[in-house]
C-alpha cells in the first residue's frame, strides 16, 4: 500500500502510520481540551483505525490530524493540532490542504468535524455550520478519560 507524503520547506506530512510518533501524539492529546487525560492505548487504537496525517519538522512530530472514514461516503476530522511554538507559520492550513487533497477523501457525501475555536481555519476548506442541526444526534462523554467507569 502506498502512503502519500507531502513536503514544504523543512516540513513533511506523512500518512504512513509506522512513521507516526505515538508518544508525541499522546503527549499533546492528553492535554488537549477535547481529549484531556486520554490513555495511550486509546490513542494507539484510534490511530490504528483511522487515516492519519503526521506533521514533522525534521524528525520531530509537531502536528497531527486524524480522519475516521469509510473512504467512500463519510469522514470525520478530529485530533487536529500544531504545537504552539510552530503556530503562525501557515502549517495548520498546509496540514488541512494535505488532508483535503488525500486521494481517499475525494467524492465523500459528508465530511464533518467539531471545533470549539478554529472555525475560521475550517471554513477555508468548505466546512460550515450544520444546515439542519435538528437532524444530528450524538452521545457525548466529555470527561470519559478523566473519570472512567470502573
Amino acid at each position: 500500500m502506498a502512503f502519500p507524503s507531502y513536503h514544504k520547506d523543512d516540513f513533511t506530512v506523512v500518512t504512513d502510520p509506522s512513521k507516526l510518533d505515538v508518544a508525541a501524539i499522546h503527549r499533546y492529546l492528553s492535554r488537549a481540551y477535547w481529549s484531556e487525560g486520554i490513555p495511550r492505548d486509546v490513542v494507539e487504537k484510534a490511530i490504528a483505525n483511522s487515516l492519519c496525517f503526521g506533521l514533522f519538522h525534521a524528525s520531530d512530530q509537531i502536528g497531527f490530524a486524524r480522519v475516521v472514514t469509510d473512504r467512500a461516503t463519510y469522514a470525520y476530522l478530529c485530533d487536529v493540532y500544531v504545537l504552539e511554538e510552530f503556530c503562525g507559520r501557515g502549517l495548520g492550513v498546509w496540514l488541512m490542504e494535505c488532508v483535503m487533497g488525500h486521494p481517499d477523501l475525494q467524492g465523500l457525501r459528508r465530511f464533518s468535524l467539531a471545533t470549539r475555536d478554529a472555525h475560521g481555519l475550517y471554513q477555508k476548506f468548505g466546512f460550515a455550520e450544520l444546515k439542519k442541526p435538528q437532524s444530528q444526534m450524538e452521545i457525548l462523554r466529555n470527561d470519559i478519560y478523566l473519570h472512567p467507569k470502573r
